[in-house]
């Protein structure tokens, strides 16, 4: 097995996700687990009897062909960073890249879609599991993969934290000098890790974002060690609770129960502060200033220019980020 199958599954219902915010709501390692666990009980097993590709940007691969995963059962479901991999019983792969603005839906059997949003359907005799994207921009994608080795194509590299211990964490995220914020994010050093729960790791570890990695002391990397297991254990947890009930159709990265990501201009949990933020790009890190920063504000240009230096220009280019 891949050592990014993940062999932890999974909510609260958030709140609606406001359009501007589409753009910091990629799906990470506890939405991915959620989805996993979801379709784990709903496709395993089960005989996919017709694809339905509705956007001609969706799929980026010609060979194989659809038609040799028609008739064909699920065998197995893998998490690689942020995608879901599909395993036929033929070990033909369907590997789902959600991005930013893809979501799941599991529908009524055979459901008639129409609308803009929606790029696919996967139909089985219990369920439609149908792939919409919002927005414009193609970012979504699925590949077929003809087997099982193939799929580690789609690997950036970055190890397991769940299951990874202090010292290969620390010499992951010290091989570069980079701020926290950049390397916690970072597909190459940490697996399925984004701008949401980068921004929760750091609040409870009470880690500035723009500390540089080699700057920490060894208490701080074994609070940052912790912070970063517990923090993605918890949410995974959390979000397998609902999501064995009900399939989890609302995905989004501003959760209810959330420390500081999305919550500018609330209160921190833990001292009362009003979180802050910095923008740079279409990004935007939260933090609270008393427990990470010694009360120092660091949403200024200079700061702002330092994050998005040490950032890839695009999402697209952070997620195509692969070790050499």
């Amino acid at each position: 097995m891949s050592r990014h199958a993940s062999t932890t599954g999974c909510l609260n219902v958030p709140r609606k996700l406001p359009d501007a915010d589409i753009v910091d709501a990629m799906p990470e390692l506890p939405d991915i687990s959620a989805y996993r666990i979801a379709l784990e009980s709903r496709i395993v097993g089960e005989k996919l009897e017709r694809m339905r590709i509705f956007s001609p940007f969706l799929l980026r691969t010609a060979q194989p062909a659809l038609a040799s995963v028609e008739g064909q059962r699920v065998r197995n479901l893998k998490r690689i960073g942020k995608r879901i991999a599909i395993g036929m019983e033929n070990d033909i792969w369907l590997v789902l890249h959600l991005m930013i603005a893809g979501r799941l839906h599991w529908r009524a059997p055979g459901i008639e879609l129409r609308g803009r949003q929606n790029l696919a359907a996967f139909d089985f005799a219990n369920g439609s599991l149908v792939f919409t994207e919002a927005g414009a921009k193609h970012r979504a994608s699925l590949h077929l993969v003809s087997g099982e080795d193939n799929l580690q194509a789609f690997d950036a590299g970055g190890i397991e934290v769940v299951s990874a211990d202090l010292a290969s964490f620390r010499n992951v995220l010290t091989a570069e000098n980079h701020t926290l914020k950049r390397a916690l994010s970072d597909p190459r050093l940490l697996s399925g890790i984004g701008n949401a729960y980068s921004d929760e790791i750091l609040h409870a570890a009470q880690l500035s974002p723009i500390t540089l990695t080699q700057k920490l002391s060894a208490d701080e990397w074994q609070r940052l060690f912790t912070a970063t297991r517990t923090t993605l254990q918890l949410w995974i947890d959390r979000l397998c609770v609902d999501a064995k009930k009900s399939f989890p159709e609302k995905v989004t990265a501003f959760r209810d129960g959330m420390a500081v990501h999305g919550r500018y201009g609330k209160p921190c949990p833990r001292c009362g502060e009003k979180i802050l933020r910095i923008r740079y790009a279409d990004k935007e890190t939260n933090y609270c200033a008393r427990c990470q920063t010694g009360g120092k504000v660091l949403a200024d240009r200079s700061l702002s220019r330092l994050l998005g230096s040490d950032w890839p220009r695009t999402l697209e280019e952070l997620e195509a980020l692969k070790r050499r």
